[in-house]
């Protein structure tokens, strides 16, 4: 299978050779050129770029193939710079060209191709002699390390806008770059831990439910104080993760909750809250806080045997109703000991401003980078290294947990026990490195687990692989656990095997891996398998297979019955949640199915009639107007007088929300006239919105 990489291309030409072809000896030109090529075949080998081809006096290289680098970007600039210094003691002078982007390469990966590569040439073309220019990715990776000026964007063939150029001025000396991930011990986050285990002591003395989120950026150590306090907290734990992709998946996190549960019988005999929590499970239907209302009951009932700790990983992703569920739940569940317990990125606050807004109940624990010395204790627990590495590891991770682990287990992957590991400059290029590691049997099932999710299942992984190398999905996976990429976690499929990734850019740089081509087969199959599993979760299902479409659109090569297939299923969950009143989800999956009909697709009406529905709910009264009057258009013109009608009496009220005096007679008429269109078809749903447009326009006149 081709490979998808994010790779530094390097493009060199030598200047003015035709003149000194016209100037000079014919054996002395070949004795020189034939220099130049080795010098630079060597210089670009030593840096660990592969020569892709010489044509005539210009060369390209690449820098993360076949095995990438954390450091390609770097290592291209020093080979660059070693070039220029070595053809000039030739007598000679070359341009060079750097850019860094994603590429696709040969199942024996060569072939590279792709835009980073077009750039990294007509960079060559535009530099001077003498003069390496940097591509704006290129320039980015290696600022700690290199100094640059910024040129005149350039004009490129094919580009919509200018590209941003940079001149490499000079490399600076001696500084390092970035690397993996394992499972840290518990260290310096003492304080933020007592605040956890002081707000489940208040839930458990007053039995009033806490509000609690551990709010940080990635890899600051949420996740691990979280499971610090659970594994010491004497209470029951119900764990549920928001996920990052799947519009419409509100109530996601609950489900996983009552998944784990399973008989909810058993745990509460409330039935009515019983019925209103199957509704967020696709059984039945009911308002979102209703739904509210019937988690509450549970977790009360959950709570009255021993306290009750929720863990509500990843909120930063979670939808509006969610998090109205979860402040609903804090602010009055009553004569129960429960601690919500909440983990964020700072994102949050920028949809949800009031969540930092002081409360009685509610607590905000805010983690910083650790102090240096924390670092260095965290080093030592992880195995310790040499005092330089160490050194060069403090440094360079910043009090970020998560970068510590990982330059960790890249020293100790590296075998390299005496040295200190280069440090990349994203934790991107670590990440993806590492993978590249990987044997291509372990390498191709990471690669499919990214598919699902940070949360991914044995069974779903198995579906993914050629037949023929399912059965060692198992081992593979083990291994994986053992290199500490992944590590065994709660199935919500019953009877299978549950895995989550270290961290969720170990994730997307496995994922970012896979060709757009095969991840459209890779969607389509892995929908088909959660179908098959999982069917009530038509969000998910849809969202995949819009994935499948999407990529397939993008390639040139769009699948109009996957397309149709994916927009059913987004359509079914946007209904879903329209009957449950989450308009906002709604209103997101109704869009995401109108991404995927074309401008001509008669079935657009209907959805715009959804739509227009779902905005008319959320009072966003401009927004609907335009959204009917295209849906009636598009209907009119298709022949389809029900959704017209929809349309129209959707106009209508509009008008007596925002004319009632003045509209109230023309509405009136409006209503008529769909009464008497309608009756005849029994169109039922047209009928009532009619009638209901008479009765509110009878009232304003009233």
């Amino acid at each position: 299978m081709a490979v998808r990489k994010t790779v530094t291309v390097l493009f060199c030409d030598l200047v003015g050779s035709t003149a000194l072809g016209d100037e000079s000896d014919p054996e002395v030109i070949q004795e020189r050129m034939t220099r130049y090529h080795a010098e630079l075949r060597r210089i670009l080998e030593r840096h660990g770029g592969t020569v892709e081809k010489f044509v005539g006096d210009a060369a390209m290289a690449v820098f993360g193939i076949p095995e990438v680098h954390e450091d390609d970007a770097l290592r291209a600039v020093r080979a660059a710079v070693e070039i220029h210094e070595r053809v000039a003691e030739l007598d000679l002078e070359v341009r060079i060209g750097l850019n860094t982007g994603e590429i696709v390469a040969g199942v024996r990966e060569t072939l590279v191709t792709g835009d980073a590569v077009n750039v990294a040439a007509r960079l060559e073309q535009a530099a001077t002699a003498g003069e390496t220019l940097l591509g704006e990715g290129t320039e980015r990776l290696v600022r700690p390390a290199a100094r640059t000026e910024a040129v005149e964007p350039l004009e490129l063939k094919g580009k919509a806008r200018p590209v941003p150029a940079f001149r490499l001025v000079e490399l600076l000396p001696d500084i390092p770059a970035f690397t993996r991930a394992i499972d840290a011990p518990f260290v310096g986050r003492e304080q933020e831990l007592q605040a956890l285990e002081d707000a489940l002591g208040r839930a458990t003395a007053e039995r009033q439910p806490q509000l609690v989120t551990v709010v940080g950026p990635p890899g600051i150590g949420k996740s691990r104080l979280i499971r610090e306090l659970v594994q010491r907290a004497e209470a029951r734990v119900l764990v549920g993760r928001c996920l990052s992709y799947g519009e419409g998946i509100t109530y996601w996190p609950l489900i996983e909750i009552a998944q784990e549960l399973g008989q909810l019988e058993a745990v509460l005999d409330d039935e009515l809250a019983r019925a209103r929590i199957g509704a967020a499970l696709g059984e039945g239907t009911a308002s979102s806080e209703e739904i509210a209302w019937g988690f509450r009951k549970l977790f009360e009932a959950l709570a009255q045997e021993r306290p009750l700790v929720v863990v509500l990983d990843d909120i930063h992703w979670a939808e509006s109703t969610l998090l109205d569920l979860i402040e609903y739940v804090a602010a009055f569940a009553s004569d129960a000991p429960i601690l919500v317990l909440c983990s964020a990125r700072p994102d949050l606050f920028e949809r949800r401003a009031a969540w930092s807004t002081p409360k009685p109940n509610a607590t905000l624990v805010a983690l910083e980078p650790l102090a240096q010395g924390q670092v260095e204790t965290l080093i030592e627990d992880l195995g310790g290294l040499p005092a330089e590495a160490k050194r060069r590891i403090t440094e360079a991770a910043e009090g970020n947990p998560l970068f510590v682990e990982q330059l960790v287990a890249h020293q100790a992957d590296s075998g390299n026990g005496n040295g200190a590991p280069q440090i990349p400059p994203t934790l991107q290029a670590l990440l993806a490195a590492r993978i590249d590691r990987l044997e291509p049997d372990e390498r191709a099932v990471i690669e499919r687990a990214s598919v699902e999710g940070r949360l991914f299942h044995r069974g779903s992984v198995q579906e993914l692989m050629p037949v023929e190398a399912r059965n060692e999905v198992g081992s593979h996976l083990l291994t994986l656990v053992r290199k500490e990429f992944i590590r065994p976690d709660r199935a919500t499929v019953p009877g299978d095997d549950g895995f989550r990734f270290g961290h969720i850019l170990i994730r997307d740089a496995a994922y970012d891996s896979i060709p757009k081509r095969s991840r459209v087969e890779l969607h389509e199959r892995f929908a088909r398998w959660l179908e098959s599993t999982l069917g009530v979760q038509a969000p998910v299902v849809g969202f995949h297979l819009a994935e499948a479409y999407r990529y397939g659109a993008e390639l040139g090569a769009p699948d109009a019955e996957l397309g149709q297939r994916a927009a059913g299923r987004l359509t079914a969950a946007a209904e879903a949640a329209r009957l449950r009143k989450d308009v906002a989800a709604a209103a997101r999956l109704f869009e995401r199915a109108l991404e995927l009909r074309s401008d001509d697709d008669v079935g657009r009406g209907t959805l715009l009639a959804g739509l227009g529905d779902v905005l008319f709910d959320r009072a966003d009264l401009g927004r609907a107007q335009e959204v009917y009057e295209e849906a009636g258009l598009i209907a009119e013109a298709a022949g389809d007088p029900h959704v017209e009608w929809l349309a129209r009496v959707g106009l209508a009220n509009i008008r007596l929300l925002t004319d009632p005096e003045g509209a109230a007679e023309s509405c009136f008429q409006e209503a008529r006239d769909a009464i008497a269109a309608s009756e005849g078809r029994a169109d039922h749903e047209v009928l009532a919105r009619a009638w209901n447009v008479i009765g509110t326009a009878h009232n304003v006149q009233a």
